[in-house]
């Protein structure tokens, strides 16, 4: 099969979870023998023609000059090329900013389209943005051959509201073996001594009422909150606990490695994402053997189950933070590791693609 991969930035993957994917799925389906194109940004930092088998194609994005507004020129740029490939498969890694060009496919390929989450609900946009997301969603259902979901509460948001059918297929995460406590120097941390919370700086993934139940707690094990906090409300919850010793934000970390050590090593890895499917972040910590204290609602439940403890507003964290210890509670842990290795095993994933690309074609 000939198969085209777009909607990222690029791989090799320097930014985040849809990225991570297009890495892992391309160079599993070269090592197949499929020809495989990636469309990368003109300024990714990988500047070659070809990755571990797989074509790259850089294109313009202008989102550097013009901001996100950007993004669609780029997917425009990335469609009209495709125009010219003959691909068998097209596929769409998320759909805001290139549904609007869904009539410029080309018709004779097949379009399957990760729909991602429900993007319109994140409060960070405005009630315009959020039309205009309910638009694009709406636009890619129809335009798509095909629909994945990376979450049940996904598959049965588009059966509700399209009446259309999708095919299951999570994300993948790789299990953590090499655990380095030296690693935890640079960041001034003792295992077990603090507790962890990964998120971007958005209101949707619960920042505030986790904080606001830290700041609460009697508890003085410190938190520490990795994540590019230079956006307003970033800049809005650095002032709010500015002076809560126990709240460190340490910006961005970008070292999988590190990250990974940083779960693994932490007393309570807080998880408050509430919008989409199933969340990368999520299952890495799982695969680190964190133990995780998730927002309660329909996508983390779906995939934490019993294994975890859950939480729906700052008082819940607040008392969470004052009688749960890792330590207690390993067997929950080592089943979360389980289910990575059984369910969300990147072998799995690449395999249920690649079966649906079959059928797509048969």
């Amino acid at each position: 099969m000939k198969i085209a991969i777009l909607g990222t930035r690029g791989i090799p993957n320097n930014y985040g979870g849809f990225e991570q994917f297009a890495e892992i799925f391309a160079v599993y389906l070269a090592k197949q023998n499929h020809e495989v194109y990636v469309y990368n940004t003109h300024d990714h930092v990988f500047k070659e023609k070809m990755f571990q088998g797989v074509h790259i194609i850089h294109k313009y994005n202008p989102e550097h000059k013009i901001g996100t507004a950007g993004q669609f020129i780029y997917d425009l740029n990335c469609i009209i090329d495709s125009r010219t490939r003959k691909f068998d498969i097209i596929l769409q890694l998320g759909y805001t900013s290139n549904s609007i060009w869904a009539f410029l496919l080309p018709k004779k390929s097949m379009i399957i389209t990760n729909m991602d989450g429900m993007e319109w609900k994140r409060t960070k946009y405005s009630a315009k943005i959020q039309r205009f997301l309910q638009f694009a969603e709406k636009r890619a259902v129809k335009s798509s051959d095909f629909l994945i979901a990376d979450s049940i509460g996904i598959q049965k948001y588009l059966k509700e509201k399209y009446n259309k059918e999708s095919t299951y297929i999570a994300y993948g995460a790789a299990p953590f073996w090499n655990s380095n406590e030296e690693l935890l120097l640079p960041y001034n941390l003792e295992k077990y001594t603090y507790d962890l919370l990964i998120a971007r700086f958005e209101p949707e993934n619960n920042l505030e009422m986790i904080l606001d139940g830290v700041a609460a707690s009697k508890n003085d094990r410190p938190i520490v909150v990795v994540g590019n906090s230079n956006n307003s409300f970033g800049n809005y919850l650095k002032q709010k606990f500015k002076d809560n010793p126990r709240i460190r934000f340490i910006g961005g970390v970008y070292n999988k490695e590190h990250l990974d050590n940083l779960r693994f090593f932490s007393s309570l890895y807080f998880h408050g994402h509430s919008v989409g499917g199933t969340n990368p972040s999520l299952l890495e910590a799982m695969a680190a053997k964190a133990l995780i204290v998730a927002h309660r609602n329909e996508f983390n439940q779906a995939i934490l189950k019993e294994n975890a403890f859950y939480f729906s507003n700052a008082k819940e964290v607040q008392k969470l933070r004052e009688t749960v210890h890792k330590s207690h509670h390993n067997q929950i842990v080592q089943d979360n590791f389980n289910t990575i290795i059984q369910e969300f095993n990147w072998n799995k994933i690449n395999e249920s693609y690649l079966t649906l690309f079959k059928k797509s074609l048969s």
